[in-house]
């Protein structure tokens, strides 16, 4: 028998297809723009995204309008639900939630809207805790609730190679000053209430992907966790810092690698990689 509960998120959780589908996640896609030309989020391959990159193509992104959402929640009616739970993309960093509420105006059946202050997997982590509590057995308030929790309990962790990208986005011109122009200082960021903020700042690559995983684990210590990896065409040192989170991490339940959403790594850019600790 189908869910009376529906959970529904934004292509920005860079849920991975296989989790999106075993929790019955309905995920509306955000819009790249490349060049002249408009891709839907799931469209786009990262390695065209990347080229664009290297090739200097502007990119733009677009958030799923209203009319997007409104397909998504006709969709989960017409599967049986009765209520929705619609998890998104903080207001601070996109205008998701705005078209979600839109669409909700006009849904057939309630739809409660659940900021996750903040982005990616601390997004795509608060989705699967709604579902799971759906698939346990647990109603739309219940959900919504864990949702709520998980968003706001999350820490994400971000490394970009280059600041570039995030001051051409326009989203961080006060922590560049603070980072200044040092090629060889790597920023790790965070988000915190929805804005991106200076984390800490370290000599070289590698030793900023080790203070990435120091403080992860320090994060997460003593406390039950969900762990992801995200990143851009970083696929082989995503692999080393979740081996190095399955080893130093051992309470943590569910331990993701994931190509982060493009929608966000238009603004990251190549070689950026994140480490999400979601406690429960």
């Amino acid at each position: 028998m189908p869910s009376r509960v529906a959970v529904v998120t934004d292509s920005t959780a860079s849920l991975p297809a296989r989790l999106a589908d075993r929790f019955d996640i309905i995920t509306v896609p955000a819009q790249i723009t490349i060049g002249s030309e408009v891709v839907d989020e799931g469209q786009l391959p990262a390695d065209r995204l990347l080229r664009a990159m290297e090739e200097q193509i502007p990119i733009t992104t677009r958030p799923p309008g209203p009319d997007a959402f409104a397909w998504a929640y006709q969709d989960a009616w017409a599967r049986g639900a009765e209520t929705i739970v619609s998890v998104h993309v903080t207001p601070k960093l996109s205008a998701v939630v705005e078209s979600a509420r839109q669409a909700a105006a006009k849904s057939r059946v309630p739809v409660f809207i659940v900021d996750s202050h903040s982005t990616g997997m601390t997004l795509g982590f608060a989705a699967l805790a709604a579902a799971r509590v759906v698939q346990s057995g647990g109603n739309a308030d219940n959900a919504r609730t864990v949702a709520e929790q998980r968003g706001r309990g999350a820490t994400g962790i971000i490394y970009v190679d280059t600041l570039q990208y995030l001051r051409q986005s326009g989203r961080i011109s006060a922590v560049a000053k603070l980072f200044g122009n040092a090629l060889s200082l790597k920023p790790l960021l965070t988000v915190v209430d929805g804005e991106i903020k200076p984390f800490d700042k370290v000599l070289g690559r590698d030793r900023a992907l080790g203070k990435l995983v120091d403080k992860a684990v320090a994060v997460a210590y003593g406390r039950n966790v969900d762990i992801a990896v995200e990143h851009l065409g970083a696929e082989r040192d995503g692999h080393v810092l979740l081996q190095q989170l399955q080893k130093r991490i051992p309470n943590a339940r569910d331990i993701v690698l994931t190509q982060v959403s493009a929608a966000i790594g238009a603004h990251v850019g190549p070689g950026a990689l994140a480490v999400t600790v979601s406690p429960f």
